[in-house]
């Protein structure tokens, strides 16, 4: 059974920086295609940015192109979401999601965490 934790949420003011971890387990992380979404409360669940497995290739949300940054650690089984310039439209429960298949940003990934919450003051 893949589990996975999110770490690193916390506040920021707008203009901040936060890193987000999540630490998978239960599986051979490495083969796994591995993404971000966001949620606030009445919107459906967005997505924010993907990795494939060995990270050959990535993909961003438009609207956090450029300031977001996913990247993985498969020796630490652990994904990374470096988030720089935060708006506070990027406040949101912030969820990993992990799939065998390459999903990219479909919102079927099977895996998911139980999310870590970001609130970004203006």
């Amino acid at each position: 059974q893949v589990q996975l934790v999110e770490s690193g949420g916390g506040l920021v003011q707008a203009g901040g920086s936060l890193r987000l971890s999540c630490a998978a387990s239960g599986a051979t992380f490495s083969h796994f295609t591995l993404a971000w979404f966001r949620q606030t409360p009445g919107k459906e669940r967005e997505f924010v940015a993907s990795i494939l497995w060995a990270g050959r290739r990535t993909y961003y949300s438009d609207s956090v192109a450029g300031r977001m940054f996913i990247s993985r650690d498969d020796a630490r089984n652990t994904m990374f979401l470096q988030m720089n310039s935060l708006k506070p439209e990027d406040t949101a429960v912030y969820y990993c999601a992990a799939d065998l298949g390459d999903l990219g940003s479909r919102d079927g990934y099977e895996h998911w965490g139980q999310g870590t919450q970001v609130t970004v003051s203006s």
